[in-house]
């Protein structure tokens, strides 16, 4: 007997279509240069240094032993941390974030071989790489996770917790701790939000009771 296919989750294809996930690889990793170009423009200008492309592309900029190449890692880190907004936007699910988180940095390791036709060596360079997708993924996650946590408001008519709805539809004081309990009246017909009508009955005292 053929067993049974458990059906897809509701929108799972639309988030696996691969127009879909290519478009928003293109995008994020477009994002993620511009941001880095502009982040290191800026702190060339400032320090008056003369601008070059091998500062966005070229992992033999960033070494440990001028302060030039530690400039650039920490435009490199700062850059990942803007990203995350951008996975927050883009993805929006914790699941895929270190997918793309991942392949953001991968797409960049071939740019940079194929620009300066080498493979990076510099220790420095693949430790930058690492921090960056680290910080990207587990802050993408936190802000995704986050954003799917958060409690989805609905629509209707709220109501006061400090009072009782009487049966001609008048709001009345709830009654104190310990003075009475709701009773449904079932002989009523609920109100809009459908969740019955209720009244407040008052409890015997303790001496009183049978």
């Amino acid at each position: 007997m053929a067993r049974r296919r458990r059906p897809a989750r509701p929108g799972a294809l639309a988030d696996l279509a691969p127009r879909r996930i290519a478009t928003q690889i293109v995008i994020l990793q477009t994002l993620y240069y511009v941001c880095a170009a502009a982040l290191i423009v800026f702190t060339t200008l400032v320090a008056g240094k003369p601008l070059s492309l091998d500062l966005l592309f070229s992992w033999e900029a960033l070494r440990g032993d001028i302060t030039t190449g530690w400039t650039l890692a920490l435009c490199w880190m700062f850059d990942s941390l803007i990203c995350v907004i951008f996975l927050l936007l883009f993805i929006a699910r914790s699941k895929l974030v270190p997918d793309f988180a991942l392949t953001i940095h991968f797409l960049h390791l071939l740019v940079v071989s194929f620009y300066t036709k080498s493979v990076p060596t510099r220790l420095f360079w693949w430790g930058l790489q690492a921090a960056s997708a680290a910080l990207m993924t587990f802050l993408g996650m936190w802000a995704c996770q986050w954003r799917e946590l958060k409690p989805i408001a609905f629509g209707g008519r709220g109501r006061n917790a400090d009072t009782a709805t009487n049966a001609n539809g008048s709001a009345a004081p709830a009654v104190e701790h310990g003075e009475g309990f709701p009773v449904e009246n079932s002989g009523r017909s609920g109100g809009r939000d459908a969740g019955g009508v209720y009244e407040m009955i008052g409890m015997r005292p303790k001496d009183e009771a049978v």
